[in-house]
């Protein structure tokens, strides 16, 4: 009782509005681990005239909350970590719209603000603690807390690549008793992920090790993507450990299409993904 009873205060702590009526979630408490600069809002990039909304620093991981539609709600939960080469993120078509999709659907989906810019280690740490709070906080949002799972695009895919297969990993010092929690995602979805086969001769990412404890993945990627092999190289890797593992490969595409209008590959993978998230989360006992 007395855990949840400190949970719930971190949570009534954490938790500020923003203008637009999202909850906003400050995941580090106190200071965040390795950075001495400190806590400020995210820094936005000037518009480039292309559409996107770009975030060029975060000092202060958070979560954006998408509550789940009421008659749809499903008790599942998706952490959304939008692309960027992890210098950047691009917050809104790889971020905000699919939060925006995934809550028509009934999930309660969450966009990370994860650290950048050239942050790897910070935004793994940022990656685990997020799914710590949720699942720990599961309560607030009548969440299943066997599924709750991360869906992620180019660097964000690779992140959630990375928290998947090193979700065990201690990689800071406890802040309080979220840490405790499981950081494994139940599922992870990687759209046109990239940085996954940088190992000798193309192989799979070192850092990324694949036992049976991976969650199942969902991958779609477009042919003429140059991060395309990531998707190849990791498909095979899980499918070599019995792991379940789904990959599509688009025609044409590009890279970077998220959510964008216009683009046949941004049309394509929401309803094969819907498919495949509503095949998983029915698979899943709840305990």
């Amino acid at each position: 009782m007395l855990r949840y009873i400190l949970l719930t205060l971190l949570t009534i702590i954490a938790i500020r509005a923003e203008a637009n009526d999202q909850a906003v979630i400050s995941l580090w408490p106190d200071q965040v681990p390795g950075q001495s600069e400190p806590k400020a809002p995210p820094v936005y990039a000037p518009t480039r005239g292309d559409g996107i909304t770009r975030i060029k620093k975060v000092t202060d991981p958070a979560l954006v909350v998408y509550e789940a539609a009421p008659e749809k709600h499903n008790g599942a939960a998706v952490i959304i970590c939008p692309g960027g080469g992890y210098s950047i993120l691009a917050i809104d078509h790889e971020g905000t719209k699919v939060a925006e999709w995934l809550s028509e659907l009934g999930y309660t989906a969450f966009v990370l603000q994860y650290r950048v810019p050239k942050n790897r280690s910070g935004a793994l740490q940022d990656a685990q603690r997020a799914i710590r709070y949720v699942r720990g906080n599961r309560q607030k949002w009548k969440l299943d807390e066997n599924k709750i799972g991360v869906i992620g695009f180019s660097a964000g895919g690779s992140l959630c690549a990375r928290l998947s297969t090193r979700y065990a990993e201690e990689l800071y010092p406890r802040q309080d008793e979220l840490d405790a929690v499981s950081a494994r995602p139940d599922f992870a979805v990687l759209i046109y992920p990239a940085y996954l086969d940088e190992g000798e001769g193309k192989t799979l990412t070192p850092e990324l090790k694949i036992t049976k404890e991976t969650p199942p993945m969902f991958l779609f990627v477009a042919e003429d993507d140059g991060f395309a092999d990531s998707s190849r190289v990791m498909t095979a890797a899980l499918q070599a450990k019995g792991i379940p593992a789904e990959m599509y490969l688009y025609p044409r595409g590009g890279h970077g299409f998220g959510m964008k209008e216009g683009n046949a590959a941004a049309a394509v993978w929401p309803p094969l993904c819907a498919q495949w998230l509503a095949k998983t989360i029915s698979s899943v006992s709840s305990k």
